[in-house]
C-alpha cells in the first residue's frame, strides 16, 4: 500500500496541477494501492473548495482507510525529535505522516520535499510512479 500525502491530492486536484502528479495518483488508485488517514482527510477536506468536496469524499469513501492508535503518536514524538536533533523542523502533520508510514510498512506518496528529509533521517520509503505515471510495486516490502 501506498499512503498518499495531502500534496499530492491537492496537485492532482489544481486544475493547472502537474500532470506527472495527477497520472500518478490515477494509475495508484486503478491499482488499488492507495490508502489514506485521519490527518490526510484533515488537510484534503478541511482545505477543499465548496465545490469540490462532494467528487473528494466520494474518491475517500472507496479508498482504504488506516486508522491511527493512540501509541502512534509517542512513535511519531520520537521521529519528530530524531528530526529536530538533526536540525529539521518539519510540520508536524507532515512528521505524523511520515512515522505513521513507518508504523504502517508502506510508502508514501508525496510532491512535499520534507519527506525526503524523512527519508534519509528516520527511513521512511517514498513511493515513485513508474514510467508514465505507472504503478510500481515496492520489491523492499
Amino acid at each position: 500500500m501506498v499512503l498518499v500525502d495531502s500534496s499530492v491530492w491537492i496537485e492532482a486536484g489544481r486544475r493547472e496541477g502537474k500532470l506527472s502528479y495527477k497520472v500518478g495518483l490515477e494509475n495508484l488508485l486503478g491499482a488499488y494501492e492507495a490508502t489514506w488517514c485521519g490527518p490526510v482527510k484533515l488537510e484534503v477536506l478541511g482545505a477543499a473548495r465548496p465545490q469540490d468536496r462532494k467528487r473528494l469524499e466520494s474518491y475517500f469513501s472507496i479508498i482504504p482507510y488506516k486508522a491511527m492508535e493512540d501509541g502512534a503518536w509517542d512513535f511519531a514524538k520520537n521521529c519528530y525529535q530524531r528530526l529536530r536533533d538533526q536540525g529539521h523542523t518539519l510540520p508536524f502533520n507532515d512528521a505524523l505522516l511520515g512515522s505513521l508510514s513507518l508504523i504502517w510498512n508502506c510508502r508514501v506518496y508525496s510532491a512535499d520535499q520534507h519527506f525526503e528529509i524523512m527519508r534519509d533521517v528516520i527511513g521512511i520509503r517514498l513511493y515513485q510512479p513508474g514510467y508514465g505515471g505507472k504503478y510500481e510495486s515496492d520489491v523492499n516490502g
